[in-house]
This record gives structure tokens, C-alpha cells and sequence, in this order.
């Protein structure tokens, strides 16, 4: 009963923190970006301890992909942030972490859910960063649970595999004085990574990546609506190649779908390594972000059209609306599923 006491802890991690008004985004509710990086070190908590769980090389869990995340309701400052996170599925390589996120009023003890979130990890050796370590299995409560997440360990691997092959593209900048085109709302951001963006490892930290996309994916929303803009979700984002302490990285956005309400926009990370042998840039992380429009007083606000200038944009709109049209009706059929039981 102990051992199974012990596994149980190593298999569900629960973290707490108050919001603090250096968490604000510009409409006064936590940053969308504080939000991921604190799922993601969450996950890579978890992940570790599994791995390191029994007796052989010590490891690192590096983050590989974080499935959709949806943000349903924005966290305000003073209320405390509580994350939970539990491992539920384990391949020969790779451990799933679902992550929960829930905001508590001290003052009322009111809580409710804000943040759900998927997360893969892969183990990599303490002495030998390339070497990826075998990881422990856990035990599931029924068979089929076991199948259903290794249905889902095989869908991503698919994903993952067709995003790589689309993602050799690099887009220069556009420069446009005319509003509401991509090339008018499209931003970089630029930075040199140090030690205290990494891991043991000495490579990103999952968490600090995302939070720069969503803070350059944000700028790109707030430029195109000059409004307040808030994350809304964010699809599923790749991570394809790590990222060496020393390097610069380029987080660059645009604008690819709109809908009456809503924005896509989506984010690269490209990598230059300042020393060394090999000084080629690559594609570390792709990913695409959600945002909505937000009146001074917190309400939506219909989102202005995007304008196409090139045959490459009205392909990526297209693209961008089959995705819009594919969550909608995701999200129609857990409403009816719901509402049935």
C-alpha cells in the first residue's frame, strides 16, 4: 500500500500561486503567456519525477507538443492560481500529462475552471542530451484506458510528422501602411537566451517559449483591432528542435483567418546559433493562437475583416477557416453531448 501511496503522488502534481499585478496583460487579467508557462512547468514536474521514478540514468523531461488549449474564463489579478496536473498515458518514450487550471476568489472561496490543457514530454539523459530514456509504465484504473491513450499517442505522432513537413517556410517581412492587411498587423520579437530561460539542460524551457508567442501573437491582435485583445485558445504547438542557451530567437506572427469574432494568428520560432560549427537557422516551434476583441468593459466586439492582398494569404485564410469550421463543430458536439447526459 505504500509503494502504490508513493506512485500515486509521483503520477499527480498540485501547485498553487496568487496573481500578482505583474501577471496583467493590457486589460488588466492575467497574461495568457503566465498561463502557459505555468502549465508547462507543471507538466515538466510531473514528468521528471515519473521518469526518474526508478532506478537507472537520471533525466529531464523536455516538452514535445501541447495539444489545444482553451482558455474559458480570464484569470484576474489577487486570485490564486491552481494548477493540477496528472500523467495519463505512457508510451515506451513519452509520457501525457493532462493539466487543469482553476482560479480561486479568496475572498468569496469562489473557484472555477479556467485553463485544460494536453501536454507530451520525452525524457532525455542528464549526461548525454541526445540519448531519449525509457520511460516507466504507469497503471491504468480500466483496460480501455490504456487503448484510448495510445489512439491518442499515435494521432499525435501523425501531427507532429505532417507539421514538420510543412514547416520549412521562412517569411520575410511585409511592411503595410494599409489597416487590416497582414502585412500591416505582422511583428517579431527578438531575444538572446540565457541561463535563466533553461533547464538543467541547458536548453528553453517549454514555458518561456510559449509565453513569448503569446505575447507576439498578442501583438499582432492588438494591432489589428486596436482594442483589448484576450487569448482564446491556442492549437496545437510543435516543437520540433531544441533551443541552445546563447542562441537568438525570433518569435515572428501573422495574421491568417478572421472570423466575426475571432482572430488566428500564427507563430514561429526560428532559431540562430551565435557560436559554433553550425550557425544555420531552423524552425524550433510552430503554433497557432486564437484571440478575441474585448470592449473596455470585458465585451466581445466583432473582430474587422482581414484584407488579402496575395494568392498565399487567401490560401492560408482558407486554411485557417477549415480549422475555425473543424473546432466549431467539436465544440457543437460536446454542447449536445453534455446537454444528453
Amino acid at each position: 500500500m505504500r509503494i502504490q501511496g508513493i506512485r500515486r503522488v509521483l503520477e499527480e502534481l498540485f501547485h498553487s500561486r496568487i496573481m500578482r499585478p505583474d501577471d496583467a496583460n493590457i486589460a488588466g487579467n492575467v497574461h495568457g503567456g503566465t498561463i502557459l508557462k505555468m502549465i508547462e512547468e507543471a507538466g515538466a514536474i510531473i514528468s521528471t519525477r515519473h521518469c526518474n521514478s526508478q532506478s537507472g540514468e537520471k533525466c529531464v523531461a523536455a516538452l514535445a507538443r501541447v495539444e489545444r488549449t482553451d482558455f474559458l474564463s480570464p484569470m484576474s489579478i489577487g486570485e490564486v492560481g491552481h494548477v493540477s496536473a496528472e500523467i495519463s498515458y505512457t508510451s515506451k518514450h513519452s509520457v501525457e500529462v493532462q493539466v487543469n487550471v482553476m482560479a480561486e476568489n479568496i475572498l468569496t472561496g469562489a473557484n472555477r475552471l479556467t485553463n485544460r490543457a494536453t501536454l507530451w514530454y520525452v525524457p532525455l539523459s542528464l549526461t548525454n542530451v541526445g540519448k531519449i530514456i525509457a520511460v516507466p509504465p504507469i497503471q491504468y484504473g480500466k483496460p480501455e484506458q490504456e487503448e484510448e491513450g495510445r489512439k491518442r499517442y499515435e494521432n499525435q505522432k501523425l501531427e507532429r510528422l505532417e507539421t514538420k513537413q510543412r514547416n520549412g517556410e521562412y517569411f520575410m517581412p511585409v511592411v503595410s501602411q494599409n489597416q487590416y492587411t497582414v502585412g500591416y498587423s505582422q511583428s517579431s520579437l527578438i531575444h538572446l537566451v540565457g541561463p535563466s530561460d533553461c533547464t538543467l539542460h541547458g536548453y528553453v524551457h517549454g514555458g518561456v517559449t510559449m509565453k513569448l508567442m503569446d505575447e507576439v501573437a498578442g501583438i499582432v491582435a492588438a494591432r489589428h483591432c486596436k482594442t483589448n485583445i484576450v487569448t482564446a485558445s491556442v492549437d496545437a504547438i510543435n516543437f520540433h528542435r531544441k533551443i541552445q542557451k546563447g542562441c537568438i530567437i525570433t518569435v515572428s506572427g501573422r495574421m491568417t483567418f478572421t472570423s466575426n469574432k475571432s482572430m488566428e494568428i500564427e507563430v514561429f520560432v526560428d532559431v540562430d546559433m551565435l557560436v559554433g560549427d553550425n550557425q544555420e537557422r531552423y524552425r524550433a516551434v510552430s503554433a497557432f493562437f486564437t484571440y478575441v476583441s474585448l470592449s473596455k468593459d470585458a465585451k466581445p466586439l466583432p473582430v474587422p475583416q482581414l484584407v488579402l492582398e496575395t494568392e498565399e494569404e487567401k490560401k492560408r485564410f482558407e486554411e485557417g477557416k477549415g480549422r475555425y469550421l473543424q473546432t466549431k463543430a467539436k465544440r457543437q458536439m460536446n454542447t449536445q453531448s453534455l446537454t444528453q447526459q
